[in-house]
C-alpha cells in the first residue's frame, strides 16, 4: 500500500518536472494552473519531514522553492503593473488574487505581534518588500495606523513600482519609505526600528538566510523584534524552513503554523537585550544558545479560531 506521504512526493515531483520545463513562469493560464495545483497539493497537515528526505528530493525542493519564489515576483510585477495605472491603486488592491491571504496574515503577524510588543512601533523595517508591499499596506491600513514602514528592496525598478502604489493616497504616502539597498549593507539604520520584518523569498536557502539574520542580530537594536516566515510540513516545498536553531542571537518567543490557506508559519523572535558573553564564532556572533523561555509551538487556524484570536494567541512563558 502506497503512504500518504509517497503519495505526496510523487504529485509535488510530477508538478515540479511540469514547471520546470516551462518556457516562462509569467503569469498565464497555464502557469497559473500548474502552481495553484502545487499549492493545494502542500496545504493539507502533513507531518512530512523534508531535512529527512534523500539527497536527490531536497534538489528538487531547492529548486521549486526558487521557481515559486520566480513565479511569485513576476506575479506580484504583473499585478503591480496593473495596479499602477489607476488613479487610486489601493482600492482596488483586491484583483490580485491572493489578497485575501495577505489580510488573514496580516492580521495573524499584528495578533502575534501585540502579545509581545508594549505599544504599537513608531518604526517597522520590512526587508524584501518587492513590487507589490502588500504586508505593510495591510499592516500600515488596517492595524498600525501612525506607524512609518521602511521597505527595503534591493531592485530599484521593484521599489518604484511599489511607491506608484501610494502617490495618491496622502496618509500612505507619508508612512511608506522606499530604501533600494542589500540588506547587508544595512548596519546603523537597522538601530532605528523597534520591529524588522524579513520576507520568506530572502535567503532562498539556509546558508543565505543565516548570513542575513545573523547580520540583524549583529545590527538590530537590542530588545528589538524580528518577524520571520517559515514553512511547516509540505508546505516546506513551497518556502524556506527558518528553525529556532537558526536565530542565534534571539530569543525566540512563539512559532505559530497556520492550517488555513495562509501558507507560511509566523516566528517572532527578539534580539537579546544585553550583549552574551559567550565564546564568538568567526563574525563575532555569540555562539548558539537555546532561550531558556520559548512558548512550545502552536497550530492556528483564522478560521476556526477568529473569535478568540487574542486569546488563542496569548502565550505563556514555560518554565525554566
Amino acid at each position: 500500500m502506497v503512504s500518504q506521504e509517497d503519495l505526496l512526493i510523487g504529485k509535488i515531483c510530477e508538478l515540479y518536472d511540469q514547471i520546470s520545463s516551462l518556457d516562462s513562469l509569467k503569469p498565464c493560464q497555464n502557469v497559473d494552473t500548474l502552481f495553484t495545483q502545487l499549492v493545494l497539493t502542500c496545504i493539507p497537515p502533513n507531518p512530512i519531514d523534508v531535512t529527512k528526505l534523500p539527497k536527490s528530493l531536497q534538489q528538487i525542493r531547492s529548486k521549486l522553492i526558487r521557481l515559486c519564489g520566480d513565479a511569485e515576483g513576476l506575479l506580484e510585477t504583473h499585478y503591480s503593473t496593473i495596479l499602477g495605472s489607476f488613479e487610486n491603486p489601493l482600492d482596488h488592491l483586491d484583483i490580485f488574487p491572493y489578497y485575501s491571504n495577505y489580510l488573514k496574515l496580516g492580521l495573524l503577524e499584528f495578533t502575534i505581534l501585540t502579545q509581545h510588543c508594549a505599544r504599537f512601533p513608531s518604526n517597522i523595517a520590512f526587508v524584501g518588500s518587492g513590487p507589490l508591499p502588500f504586508t505593510s499596506i495591510v499592516l500600515a491600513s488596517n492595524h498600525l495606523p501612525t506607524t512609518t514602514f521602511h521597505n527595503y528592496d534591493i531592485d530599484p525598478q521593484a521599489n518604484s513600482m511599489a511607491l506608484r502604489l501610494f502617490s495618491s493616497d496622502t496618509d500612505l504616502s507619508k508612512r511608506m519609505v522606499f530604501h533600494t539597498s542589500d540588506i547587508l549593507d544595512v548596519t546603523k539604520d537597522l538601530e532605528e526600528y523597534e520591529v524588522v520584518y524579513l520576507a520568506a523569498l530572502v535567503g532562498m536557502d539556509n546558508d543565505e538566510k543565516n548570513r542575513v539574520i545573523d547580520h540583524l542580530a549583529k545590527h538590530m537594536a537590542p530588545g528589538a523584534l524580528l518577524m520571520l516566515r517559515s514553512a511547516h510540513g509540505a508546505r516546506a516545498f513551497l518556502y524556506p524552513v527558518v528553525e529556532p536553531d537558526d536565530l542565534r542571537g534571539f530569543e525566540v518567543l512563539s512559532v505559530f503554523h497556520p492550517t488555513d490557506e495562509v501558507i507560511n508559519s509566523v516566528v517572532i523572535a527578539r534580539k537579546y537585550p544585553l550583549p552574551l558573553h559567550s565564546h564568538n564564532d568567526q563574525q563575532g556572533l555569540p555562539n548558539m544558545i537555546l532561550p531558556n523561555k520559548c512558548s512550545e509551538i502552536q497550530v492556528f487556524n483564522p478560521l476556526v479560531n477568529h473569535g478568540n484570536m487574542i486569546e488563542e494567541l496569548t502565550v505563556e512563558e514555560q518554565p525554566s
